[in-house]
């Protein structure tokens, strides 16, 4: 069985390309000294700002009329400089500054495309074989028969790995906002569901021409397909769409945070990301952000990256942000999925089903197929901790908590974190 990324991948994709502007990142409680201080070095005012638009829904066409945008939620602003006022600013950010950090605005993916499968299936085939001859014992008698999940036509073998198809929660009174390429607003699946929808994709609306958003938003919060068979996880939640990439696959980070500011500033119990880069340090403005997140009672989970061997990558790789790793159906870490990096926080915080996921697609590109990728595991991690934050009353640092201590454990933690996700 292939375990390559089998959605699309766009054609253009460059890693780690950037777009000329900056994020900057404020201090704690220091927005509005922070943008005095930007006002007094560069001369930059009246930025765009996410709070005088209905629903903290910021209109980014105007980012490039204002000179930038501030979120006042995440504590971030996105702005354009030029190479003096870059250098001015630049020796303003210090210990006792109100800017924390100044990074370079960079664009993010859908999925970035991967090393050759077969290199891959050979990469994951040796760690796995070094891993059991490290952990076996001189006394085994036999090898543990191996256990394995096959889609059938009642549920996905996603939920059943998951033990999903078990729990008697649904979503219910729960927010989970998935920041995507869109939806397909029309897919008959969704009829009745309560969604709200928002892009922040200048010039293309929420409607979903890449299919991306939809499939990742089928797992997390759909239910059934036309014939009876279960892949969503949390279907009476309410669905956040978010339209961060565009139907081309990509997407800036200006236009990220503004879903993100978006997502909590209206109460959002989860947020979903199946989006990355292959930079393997973290960034300062996402790892900020993540933190003050879960300060809102907000998690955000996302795609630990399809580019394994090497490690996780933006923004997975913040530590505030839970990072999801991909299994196949006899839980066998995937070859693609990114394990752990070197740097302090950089890892895989857990696991879920990703290799051969079946959701939803939209109605004009069949309806339904079956994906490869971590990005296809993040929204099995997004449902089911909106179904942990129903049963629990749970939210943020205490929500992360309950996700990975129910985990089942799996061997290759570099590689999956605390374990396979469970449902509560």
């Amino acid at each position: 069985m292939s375990e390559q990324p089998s959605f699309p991948i766009p054609e253009t994709a460059q890693a780690d390309e950037t777009t000329g502007r900056y994020i900057i990142t404020f201090r704690d409680d220091a927005v509005i000294e922070g943008l005095d201080l930007l006002n007094d070095q560069t001369g930059i005012t009246g930025l765009a700002n996410a709070a005088d638009f209905p629903d903290s829904a910021l209109d980014l066409s105007q980012i490039e009329a204002a000179g930038g945008a501030v979120f006042p939620t995440l504590g971030v602003a996105v702005v354009s400089l030029d190479e003096g006022a870059f250098s001015s600013i630049m020796t303003s950010a210090g210990e006792d500054s109100a800017i924390l950090a100044i990074e370079p605005e960079t664009t993010f993916y859908a999925i970035e495309e991967g090393l050759s499968v077969d290199y891959l299936q050979g990469y994951r085939d040796a760690v796995n074989h070094l891993y059991e001859k490290a952990t076996a014992t001189t006394d085994e008698a036999e090898i543990e028969k191996q256990v394995c999940f096959a889609d059938d036509t009642e549920f996905t073998w996603g939920l059943k790995a998951t033990k999903a198809m078990k729990s008697l929660l649904s979503g219910s009174g729960m927010k989970v906002a998935v920041l995507d390429t869109g939806m397909d607003l029309l897919h008959p699946d969704f009829a009745g569901r309560s969604i709200v929808s928002q892009s922040f994709v200048p010039g293309e609306d929420v409607q979903d021409g890449f299919g991306h958003g939809t499939h990742c938003i089928g797992t997390a919060c759909g239910f059934k397909d036309l014939n009876g068979r279960r892949y969503g996880i949390a279907y009476e939640s309410t669905i956040y769409v978010g339209k961060v990439l565009s139907n081309a696959g990509s997407g800036a980070s200006g236009w990220i945070l503004a879903g993100m500011e978006w997502a909590i500033a209206n109460g959002c119990q989860v947020i979903s990301m199946s989006l990355g880069n292959t930079t393997p340090t973290p960034s300062i403005a996402y790892e900020t952000v993540g933190r003050r997140a879960l300060q809102n009672g907000c998690l955000i989970v996302a795609a630990a990256g399809n580019h394994g061997p090497k490690p996780v990558g933006q923004p997975a790789n913040s530590p505030s942000i839970m990072a999801v790793a991909a299994v196949d159906n006899c839980l066998k870490v995937a070859a693609f999925s990114s394990p752990s990096g070197v740097f302090p926080g950089c890892k895989v915080d857990i696991a879920a089903p990703g290799v051969k996921v079946y959701s939803s697609l939209p109605v004009d590109k069949g309806r339904y197929a079956a994906w490869n990728g971590t990005s296809m595991a993040t929204p099995h991690v997004a449902g089911i901790a909106a179904l942990y934050a129903e049963s629990t009353g749970k939210r943020g640092d205490q929500l992360w908590q309950v996700l990975t201590c129910h985990a089942m454990a799996l061997p290759l933690p570099s590689a999956v974190g605390s374990g396979l996700v469970q449902a509560p």
